[in-house]
């Protein structure tokens, strides 16, 4: 039997419902009516700029359209530097079948294990990953042959180096990024990257672009450089040096020439080298720019500017007779030798002997501020003025701290340091009558004008004395050239070790001018540590020398100012330090 029952009279429907109630959920449910119309007048109208930029980023991208970077060329407008094109192959991720039998071929195609390859492709990012950059347009077309979804290209520059390891030092390399590392393309890396231009597009999911969405801004590409450096002459002296290391045992080797007339640096390498072109388990015996980062003593490479300063002084005269019997003198209790007993000696032949005693007796009439000031004049402890990275300062002390032992034997060239271009910069003032000049790694066909540190009577009685040190009796004698008068100064300086100099490791040098009378170059060499016997400069840097010299004087075009018949003395002369 059924039971009717009486909703209507349930004690919850017969309760009495308070009026705020109902009026606090009507105006609540209002309030919220209001604030979905703000949310979507601030969406629609106010804030529409936010979103609209955030919906963009999902499907619109601005492409970076790299600038060709400018080509470094040498003074004849011969290639050093250049960029090609070269594709760099990039995946998205999520896109690419790992168990795809072609990703095999695809390693190997890029010379890259396949677990490489395979741990880029499962990238955190699902997005975008690079798989290898800058690869060659014969390897990217075999690639793009494959068909691998999910693998695309894009077009980059490589930079290439058709001279290699010779003018590697100079020239330089850059990063996967087009940007300067090394050498010149670091020290002018923003004039020659230009300005990367860009192109607004709407991609799809695949990457792929869908349309433009504003005018191209086309990118501005960097201008050439056009370097000083003769890449014929940078040839043939990194040539010659590498086969006098070679020859010698030796550890390394440096060597530079520039233009007396306008400063320009023609050739500046070291060995050993690198190929900037494939670097691959570089060193820093390789990298490192020994011209300019290394200093080191100079030894008996300072003694020219003794004798141009005391005759600047008027203490003496080329012809001046100094004793250095008996091949010694004593210092406050130190030894100063020459390699043996020169008697009386001239000051030409105290520069012809390379004589130590000599040069000291000649030092210590000066005080030590005239050598201090000299040796700065010359640019010793001063930054060469040259973009260049790396370059070092060398090491000049204050006069005021100089005791009287060490004012003796920086007139020999120890106790102050130098790199290899300075002590090739301070030639130039034998070479142009007493002025130091400005140098440039870039062209200029304009003569330069120098800074006067010696007068031009004293300069010329020096570089008479370095001509008397390439001819029989002097230190230098294999520094003689074909057709070409010379003149020079050895050096061989122990090396320092620890707090002391090491008893068989030496750096032979040589620096010299030609031709004598109207010197158009000055050329420097050094030798690090050889070890085949022979360790003097006159033997083992000198010949560098004299080649060097001998081919770029010809292609500058100089006449010869000597028979060209061969004036090389063959005998093995020793200098002291």
């Amino acid at each position: 039997m059924s039971r009717s029952i009486n909703y209507s009279a349930s004690p919850l429907l017969a309760s009495k419902t308070p009026v705020w109630r109902s009026k606090f959920i009507v105006a609540g449910l209002a309030v919220a009516f209001v604030g979905l119309g703000a949310r979507a007048a601030y969406v629609q109208v106010f804030g529409n700029d936010f979103f609209q930029r955030q919906g963009e980023v999902r499907y619109a991208r601005t492409l970076e359209l790299p600038a060709n970077r400018g080509r470094v060329l040498d003074r004849n407008g011969l290639i050093l530097a250049s960029s090609v094109v070269a594709q760099s192959i990039w995946a998205i991720p999520e896109d690419v079948d790992k168990s795809d039998p072609k990703i095999r071929d695809l390693a190997k195609l890029l010379d890259m294990p396949l677990a490489e390859v395979r741990k880029r492709l499962a990238s955190e990012d699902k997005t975008f990953v690079w798989v290898k950059r800058q690869v060659d347009d014969p390897i990217a077309r075999e690639i793009a042959a494959l068909g691998i979804k999910g693998i695309y290209q894009r077009r980059e520059y490589k930079r290439q180096y058709p001279e290699g390891e010779a003018a590697a030092h100079v020239v330089g390399f850059t990063n996967v990024e087009d940007r300067g590392q090394e050498g010149v393309e670091l020290a002018f890396n923003q004039q020659l990257s230009g300005r990367a231009g860009s192109r607004r597009v709407i991609k799809d999911r695949l990457g792929r672009v869908v349309e433009d969405v504003r005018d191209v801004v086309p990118p501005v590409d960097g201008p050439d450089l056009q370097l000083s450096i003769d890449s014929k002459i940078q040839f043939f002296a990194y040539q010659k040096l590498r086969e006098a290391v070679q020859a010698n045992k030796a550890r390394a080797g440096s060597v530079v020439v520039l233009d007396t007339q306008t400063g320009e640096v023609l050739a500046l390498a070291n060995y050993p080298s690198f190929n900037p072109n494939r670097r691959i388990n570089l060193s820093g015996e390789q990298l490192r720019n020994r011209v300019l980062t290394d200093s080191f003593e100079p030894g008996s490479t300072m003694k020219p500017f003794i004798a141009a300063l005391a005759m600047e002084k008027g203490l003496v005269g080329p012809g001046t007779p100094i004793q250095t019997a008996p091949g010694r003198m004593q210092i406050g209790g130190a030894t100063i030798r020459d390699n043996k007993d020169n008697g009386v000696l001239t000051v030409s032949q105290v520069i012809q002997k390379s004589s130590n005693v000599g040069t000291v007796k000649m030092a210590m009439q000066m005080s030590p501020r005239d050598m201090w000031e000299a040796y700065a004049q010359a640019g010793f402890g001063q930054k060469p003025q040259l973009p260049f990275p790396g370059a070092v300062t060398g090491r000049l002390r204050p006069y005021k701290t100089w005791r009287p032992i060490e004012q003796a034997t920086m007139s020999y060239g120890y106790g102050v340091s130098a790199s290899l271009f300075q002590l090739a910069q301070a030639y130039t003032i034998f070479a142009r009558d007493g002025e130091l000049i400005p140098v440039t790694l870039v062209k200029t066909d304009e003569p330069t004008a120098g800074i006067r540190v010696f007068s031009k009577k004293s300069a010329g009685a020096v570089r008479s004395m370095l001509a008397l040190s390439a001819q029989p009796g002097g230190t230098s004698t294999r520094a003689q050239t074909m057709g070409y008068s010379v003149g020079g100064k050895t050096g061989t300086a122990r090396k320092q070790e620890g707090k002391g100099y090491a008893d068989k490791k030496y750096r032979s040098f040589f620096v010299g001018l030609a031709p004598v009378e109207a010197p158009r170059i000055v050329v420097a060499v050094m030798i690090d540590e050889p070890r085949n016997g022979h360790y003097y400069g006159g033997v083992v840097a000198a010949p560098v020398f004299s080649e060097t010299v001998q081919h770029t004087l010809r292609i500058l075009g100089v006449q010869p100012d000597m028979d060209v018949k061969p004036q090389i003395v063959a005998e093995v002369v020793e200098e002291s330090f």
